[in-house]
């Protein structure tokens, strides 16, 4: 769940939810220098969310397995279901401090 914390990793894994991408790929997709973008999957592959195959020179990532973008899925499930009450709830606040 630490790696889901994190923005950068979490554009990483959405990006690679649409399908396997090389690392310039990624750091076009996601707006971030390419080894900032390498940096960030070695640790989603230390952590098992990602997986590298070899072609030529060349690596293509993508998410480890099926799970992993059920696990995305379900996070941005919950974040859809939360965003009504977060939008009611700063209303309440502003209107507490008007």
């Amino acid at each position: 769940m630490q790696a889901l914390a994190t923005p950068s990793r979490l554009r990483i894994l959405a990006c690679l939810y649409a399908g396997p991408a090389s690392v310039t790929e990624i750091s076009e997709a996601v707006g971030m220098d390419g080894s900032a973008v390498s940096h960030q999957l070695r640790i989603l592959r230390h952590l098992g969310l990602v997986s590298g195959e070899r072609d030529g020179r060349r690596v293509n990532y993508s998410l480890h397995d099926d799970h992993v973008g059920s696990l995305l899925e379900q996070a941005m499930s919950h974040v859809e279901h939360l965003r009504p009450g977060i939008a009611e709830q700063a209303r309440h606040t502003d209107t507490a401090y008007a």
